[in-house]
């Protein structure tokens, strides 16, 4: 029996796919743009991918549990900094993103650890290089007014996510294919 005035804490899925997506949109960030860099990082390595295939991988990831926490943990403390609500010199460090400060990239390498060690490596070249969205956050985070120390690191480490399982989907659809086994549905993985 639920309390009828108890917070919701529990989500499913699809529901977690669909906050996440609509925190994005709301800091600027839209799931065909994390699911681009997947492509553009991904296609250097595999032949005939689809950026279809790199969307349904960042819908997947976007609607796991503990990057659900993630995505919306940093959003929030991009947006809290940015409205000045930390106390002390974290408030200047996150909101001047400081070099030195490593808790972004830690979360990032927790987002794309669930793809393992490929999967952070994935997240150090997007960290690095700075491709497509994530390069337009980091410099927009540069702004008077705006704070996306967080965001942008959470985004890389989605798109590096489904980088890594883009590779593992198409390494399985092989293997399959050499047994005479046909999978119904990416989302099967």
């Amino acid at each position: 029996m639920s309390d009828k005035n108890a917070k919701k804490l529990l989500f499913t899925r699809q529901e977690m796919f669909e906050l996440n997506k609509k925190i994005l949109i709301k800091r600027g960030v839209s799931i065909e743009s994390i699911a681009e860099i997947s492509y553009q990082q991904q296609s250097k390595y595999t032949t005939d991918i689809s950026r279809q295939i790199c969307l349904e991988s960042v819908e997947k990831i976007l609607s796991l549990r503990d990057v659900f926490h993630h995505v919306q943990l940093a959003c929030e403390i991009d947006r809290l900094a940015e409205q000045g609500k930390f106390e002390g010199p974290i408030q200047d460090i996150i909101y001047a993103d400081l070099g030195l400060f490593g808790i972004d990239e830690t979360m990032g390498l927790d987002v794309s650890g669930l793809y393992g060690t490929i999967g952070q490596t994935n997240f150090g070249d997007i960290d690095v290089n700075k491709h497509g969205i994530v390069k337009r956050l980091n410099e927009a985070g540069k702004e008077e007014g705006i704070c996306h120390t967080f965001l942008d690191d959470i985004v890389g480490a989605i798109a590096a996510a489904a980088s890594t399982r883009v590779a593992q989907v198409m390494n399985e659809e092989i293997a399959n294919e050499e047994i005479g086994v046909t999978r119904l549905s990416i989302f099967d993985l």
